[in-house]
């Protein structure tokens, strides 16, 4: 068998979750888009995602994403990639189907670092769909794409930790369901670099939490919100802290490995959608007297579009294969090289899909105003372009590392590549 060629039961998957999209979601956007209008409510929980739910969990579509088989249907990275893509496509997917991000990495935190306590506490109900979560690490007052400028203190006081501090961009903090945040911050400024920080358990209740405002997206106010969160004096039982003092990073990269490959799949379900509305169009709208379709730029750009796909596809599903076989670490210039590609492919893709759609595609009678807003903030969410890029870089300048020596009494270096 070939190494992306799908498995027996991935296929079953696969085609049960196909009839589901076609059957169900993509019918439900609509009715979706009527209740959240007819509401009045930005946080409001439209009847017809609960009828999703249920219906996912009847076809056995629930926590798709869990690696683990006590938890869920024990995909490899690979094996869901292929899923994730599927659900990327519309919107409701990922949360009919329990998959929604930031829930996905908190579960998967709480099953490898959390007590029995937090798994009986948080990770079932998550699992069952009955709360939500949020993963509270970015804040306003310093550039969070470098994780080590966190501010937001965590100090020891006997047997708790008093938090101080302000975080925004906690994803789901505005759903109505929300009852966790995984919460990073510094327990020991002390420490090395990357020992000084600690991820802790902390209830959307606890005293001290306030949910300060919901950010909009581009204009666009998601359901689940992304919050600004102050933490003033607020305690946390020691038992609260995951894996212990200075783990934080750690947790960090066994939480965003995955997450990464979820992300991207995601996005390539988007830019498949994209060019399935650019191709629709383009075959039923004229122009000074022919289809748009028979325009050489707008063939070329849906030529490009199914190229770029293909290809981003590929390399993400061999970084979800290295994540499986060599491990998170060894496939991590492949991880950061998806960051990077699926976002700016997808988004130019959409772009172009939003110009053949002249004013259409601006509004939000299609997806694709939507897709575009999302997907630009993709590029600097889960760490932005700049800093991949940095990684991949300096993975490639150790491999061809030049050694400058400097010739005694001479003042021009001389350039030998290590062998």
């Amino acid at each position: 068998m070939s190494v992306f060629e799908l498995s027996e039961r991935v296929q079953k998957y696969r085609s049960e979750l196909l009839e589901f999209m076609e059957v169900h979601v993509y019918p439900a956007e609509s009715v979706y888009d009527r209740q959240m209008r007819e509401s009045g409510d930005p946080h409001f929980q439209p009847p017809i995602l609960e009828d999703l739910k249920t219906e996912a969990r009847r076809r056995g579509l629930w926590n798709l994403f869990h690696p683990h088989p006590e938890w869920g249907p024990g995909l490899t990275n690979l094996e869901y990639a292929h899923l994730a893509e599927i659900m990327g496509r519309s919107h409701l997917a990922s949360e009919a189907c329990n998959c929604s991000a930031p829930d996905t990495g908190n579960m998967e935190v709480l099953t490898l670092f959390g007590t029995d306590e937090h798994k009986r506490k948080y990770l079932e109900p998550l699992l069952a769909g009955e709360i939500r979560s949020t993963f509270a690490m970015t804040e306003p007052a310093v550039a969070s794409s470098d994780a080590t400028n966190v501010e937001l203190r965590m100090d020891r006081d006997g047997d708790t930790y008093v938090l101080n501090g302000r975080k925004w961009f906690a994803s789901n903090a505005m759903h109505k369901h929300c009852r966790v945040l995984i919460v990073m911050g510094k327990t020991d400024t002390s420490a090395p670099a990357h020992r000084q920080q600690s991820m802790m358990v902390v209830p959307i209740d606890a005293e001290g939490l306030t949910v300060v405002r919901n950010l909009p997206i581009f204009g666009y106010i998601d359901r689940e919100g992304h919050a600004e969160v102050l933490f003033d004096n607020v305690r946390v039982p020691k038992e609260d802290v995951l894996s212990g003092e200075g783990e934080g990073f750690a947790i960090s990269q066994a939480r965003l490995g995955p997450g990464r490959i979820h992300h991207c799949m995601r996005t390539i379900g988007m830019a498949e959608r994209a060019l399935e509305l650019m191709c629709t169009r383009a075959l039923t709208r004229t122009t000074f007297g022919e289809p748009l379709s028979e325009r050489s730029n707008i063939q070329d750009w849906i030529a490009e579009a199914r190229i770029d796909i293909e290809m981003v596809r590929l390399l993400t599903l061999k970084a979800a294969h290295l994540m499986d076989t060599v491990g998170n670490k060894q496939a991590r210039t492949e991880i950061a090289a998806i960051k990077v590609a699926a976002p700016r492919i997808a988004l130019k893709i959409v772009d172009r899909a939003i110009q053949v759609h002249g004013g259409a595609g601006v509004t939000d009678d299609f997806p694709l105003a939507m897709a575009y807003a999302h997907l630009r903030t993709l590029r600097i969410a889960d760490g932005p372009d700049e800093v991949h890029l940095r990684a991949i870089a300096k993975g490639e300048l150790k491999k061809h590392k030049v050694q400058i020596r400097q010739p005694q009494g001479s003042a021009t270096p001389k350039a030998a590549v290590a062998r």
